[in-house]
Parts: structure tokens; C-alpha cells; sequence
């Protein structure tokens, strides 16, 4: 079942993203191949398994915030919520987050093959991304309602298929289902 893939490091090269080169030395470092459920847990700090501790990525949403603050993405703010404050990182580039959005909807409207397989992978990645994080609505929000209605039946349609079937078809992009059926979970 794609729940019990298991990640399998095929290049420990860096990347240049710190985040992604630690994940990578985490990878290298198991004894035992880990499967995407537990790199799951393990990547967003959701573990409490006291053997795969020194696994766990840390502080993953502040280093995140950080890196997209020094690509000039998001910026950093205080916020005062009566007894205490709090920092915030709202959007300071909407040029980027703009153009994610029109990718996603061009996407599931204009660019729709009605095939998983033969989508480009990084937009299939971002839209069962979007899905996870419950703000696929956030994205079809500014469409008129007919096209809001086809995006998200779509989305649905491409969503509701079984991560198994279409692993064992993807060529690839297995990952990318093993992900969704994780989430799913």
C-alpha cells in the first residue's frame, strides 16, 4: 500500500536549501528505511516516538517563515494580542502568491488533461499541497461561481482517486500519491 512505501535515498547531493539538505542527512542517517507516513510525522515534528527524536526536523514553520522573509516573500511583525505579543509573517511579495494561484486555477480550468499522469508533477504536488492545507478554497475563491464550481469538481474528481491505483500507474510521481494517501489517512 502506498501508507507503507518506503522513502529510499537515491542522491544525498546537496541542494542548497538548508531544510532539505537536513532532511536528506536525516535520510542517510536511518538504519532502517522509514516509510512517508513516519517522514510525515517525523518533518513536520509530529512524532513522539522517543527512538526517532534525533530524526525530528526543529522548529520546521519558524525556519520555513525565516527563509521566505530572506527571499522577500513574507516579512516579520509584531502583533499585540492584549496580554501578549506574537510574531507574525504576512505576505509582502502578492506577486508571488498571485502567481502560484493563477498557476493552480489555469491549471484545473484552461490547461485540464483529465489525467493525473500526464499533468506536470510540481502542479499536481502543489494542488494535493493546497488540499492538505485546507486552503484549496482560498485558491478557486476569486473565479466566478461556474468556474469556482468546475475547478473544485475537478479537484475533488483528481483527490477522490485511490492513491493506490494511481501509484502503481505513476511513474515518477509515486511520492506524490503515497503523500495524498498519508493526509488522507
Amino acid at each position: 500500500s502506498t501508507l507503507s512505501f518506503q522513502v529510499l535515498l537515491k542522491s544525498d547531493a546537496p541542494t542548497g536549501d538548508v531544510l532539505l539538505d537536513e532532511t536528506l542527512r536525516h535520510i542517510k542517517a536511518t538504519e532502517s528505511a522509514e516509510t512517508v507516513q513516519t517522514w510525515i510525522e517525523l518533518l513536520t515534528g509530529e512524532t513522539w516516538n522517543p527512538f526517532k527524536l534525533q530524526y525530528q526536523l526543529r522548529n520546521v514553520r519558524e525556519r520555513i517563515a525565516k527563509a521566505l522573509v530572506e527571499k522577500g516573500i513574507l516579512t516579520t511583525e509584531k502583533q499585540n494580542f492584549l496580554l501578549f505579543d506574537m510574531t507574525t509573517h504576512p505576505i509582502s511579495n502578492a506577486t508571488e502568491k498571485q502567481r502560484l494561484v493563477k498557476k493552480l486555477q489555469e491549471s484545473v480550468l484552461e490547461r485540464w488533461v483529465n489525467d493525473p499522469h500526464r499533468m506536470d508533477r510540481r502542479t499536481l504536488a502543489l494542488l494535493v499541497l493546497a488540499h492538505s492545507s485546507d486552503v484549496l478554497e482560498n485558491v478557486f475563491a476569486s473565479l466566478a461561481d461556474d468556474k469556482y464550481d468546475v475547478a473544485m469538481n475537478r479537484t475533488k474528481d483528481l483527490l477522490d482517486m485511490d492513491p493506490e491505483v494511481e501509484a502503481a500507474k505513476a511513474r515518477g510521481a509515486e511520492m506524490i500519491w503515497a503523500v495524498l494517501a498519508a493526509f488522507n489517512k
